[in-house]
């Protein structure tokens, strides 16, 4: 991609993403990311309706009176936004493709991110971490940041999500607010996606396209396996072809919910044929009340 034509995408890509995060988190004066990260700030005698969870034993039993332990939400959060740059994300049959829901969902949580100036950094993750930006903040650090998903080169060659897993947690060693959005075309590690929701506060975004779940009935098409470039010519007006292929997508479906339900991660699906904001507005709301994805 030119870089004239570059520069022209990451702003139109501003401009979008600007108004819909005015739009949608317009009146709230509390981070979006609220509700995870949190330090401890004091200990105060234990009054009615105190959590129990909270009682400080050490200080009760040297005080001789219940004491309860006082957490403050953390000032600076950190927002890490990892992306899939597979060329399984260069799919999309019924809107955009999903490299390009990818970089409209980085600005979207860019903005949001940027209006309560927390820090922002990304990782680009295909069959190997390809590039890594350490956190920031400021309209510039985000923009360049825009600039680089938009002009990621998507590489031949399978995803590997548990190599990106623990790049990140070699190299976030602060508690973060990390997004990973990915159509998840790889088989999950439950241990390293169990270690990283565990230190980090984790989100999977999962971007969908309906021709991963269904084929048509048009007859004879060559199909192209793009994690593998291997390529065969499937007879799509055959039913029996049809629902084995929808069996194999549900079957991996299945297989990401469960490894990630295991590691204890919300999953948060979006579509390319599907506006993604009453999604993410949902999600947004729970996390203002406290509650997972």
């Amino acid at each position: 991609m030119q870089t004239a034509e570059l520069l022209s995408k990451v702003r139109r890509l501003e401009i979008r993403s600007r108004h819909l995060v005015e739009d949608v988190f317009a009146g709230s004066s509390e981070s979006v990311f609220k509700g995870r990260g949190v330090e401890f700030d004091e200990v105060r005698h234990y009054v009615a309706g105190d959590e129990v969870r909270d009682i400080d034993w050490n200080v009760t039993a040297r005080m001789g009176a219940p004491f309860v332990k006082r957490f403050a939400e953390e000032r600076e959060l950190t927002v890490l936004l990892v992306v899939d740059v597979s060329r399984s994300m260069r799919f999309g049959t019924a809107g955009p493709e999903k490299r390009e829901l990818a970089a409209e969902l980085c600005a979207v949580l860019g903005f949001a991110a940027m209006r309560h100036n927390d820090r922002i950094g990304l990782v680009l993750a295909g069959e190997r971490v390809e590039h890594f930006v350490r956190p920031a903040r400021g309209r510039s650090h985000l923009l360049r940041l825009l600039r680089d998903v938009l002009g990621a080169t998507f590489r031949p060659g399978p995803t590997r999500l548990g190599e990106a897993a623990r790049f990140v947690l070699r190299t976030t060693r602060r508690r973060s607010v990390i997004f990973w959005i990915s159509d998840f075309e790889d088989r999950l590690g439950a241990r390293d996606w169990r270690v990283l929701a565990k230190r980090h506060d984790l989100t999977a975004m999962l971007l969908r396209d309906p021709r991963d779940e269904s084929l048509p009935a048009v007859g004879w098409v060559e199909l192209e396996d793009l994690e593998t470039a291997s390529r065969a010519l499937v007879d799509t007006s055959s039913r029996r072809v049809r629902e084995a292929y929808a069996r194999d997508a549900r079957e991996r479906r299945r297989a990401v919910e469960r490894a990630l339900a295991d590691a204890r991660v919300p999953l948060l699906e979006l579509r390319t044929d599907r506006t993604y904001l009453p999604a993410l507005m949902r999600y947004f709301s729970m996390r203002r009340r406290g509650k997972r994805a």
